[in-house]
């Protein structure tokens, strides 16, 4: 009796780019253990279960849990920004209700651009991926990383693996993929501790500023966890240029 079962896949738009380039764009047949599921072929072929939206298997909605029989034909679709896919069975029971981040060791420059423009995001430099991936599960936060194989772990349902090498360009892909344009709300979260910032008196916040700044500014902001004091300075100004030449709409 044969042990494998053979099915034919075919994955869409971005999701190629983590396949073999001759399996991309194109259908190709593979040898599937039996009582393998979809989710285990998906991500045996290179693909995190993160970066899929839908699967249909011979054009039937499917979940990860779905076992391959042979001579299945698995569509495999990434995250749909403008696509309405309601009346199909997306992979995920429910959205996240809070859009918020952990991302790993090597995103410490996007994880910052995501605070700016007011975006909940843990980071830190010693996370070990196992602690990410406890994170990610614990508080419901997306996993923002470059490593695929931290997205293959079975605890974390929310992920993006991202493409872009550069920080500005890391965080308009993930900026326009998640469609975050709405909810940004800048220069409210603490760029060091990502807590909340609040507005301050100015009265008690010269106390803690240079006599320069006195002068030049009476709207402060403080953080109540790193007890930092803000204002709309010239390092502000530049941030505020950074972040709305990313934010703003192309063409």
């Amino acid at each position: 009796m044969c042990a494998m079962v053979r099915a034919r896949f075919r994955f869409y738009e971005e999701l190629n780019d983590f396949l073999a380039p001759a399996r991309r764009g194109s259908e190709f047949e593979c040898d599937c253990a039996r009582a393998a599921t979809t989710k285990h072929m998906i991500e045996a072929v290179g693909v995190p279960h993160t970066e899929v939206e839908l699967v249909l298997v011979n054009g039937e909605s499917a979940g990860f849990d779905r076992i391959l029989h042979d001579g299945d034909r698995v569509s495999v679709y990434p995250k749909f920004e403008l696509l309405d896919v309601t009346p199909l069975l997306r992979v995920r029971r429910e959205p996240l209700r809070r859009t918020r981040f952990v991302a790993d060791a090597h995103l410490g420059g996007l994880a910052h651009m995501l605070r700016m423009a007011g975006f909940d995001t843990l980071y830190d430099n010693h996370f070990a991926d196992p602690e990410i991936a406890e994170i990610s599960a614990r508080d419901t936060r997306i996993v923002l990383t470059r490593d695929r194989e931290l997205l293959k772990r079975r605890n974390i349902t929310h992920g993006c693996y991202v493409h872009a090498i550069r920080t500005p360009q890391q965080f308009r892909e993930v900026f326009e993929r998640l469609d975050l344009r709405r909810s940004a709300r800048p220069f409210t979260l603490c760029l060091h501790c990502n807590a909340p910032l609040r507005p301050i008196d100015a009265a008690l916040a010269h106390r803690h500023v240079p006599p320069r700044v006195r002068e030049r500014h009476d709207r402060f902001s403080t953080c109540d966890v790193c007890l930092r004091v803000f204002w709309e300075g010239s390092h502000w100004r530049k941030m505020r240029a950074a972040l709305d030449g990313v934010m703003r709409p192309q063409g």
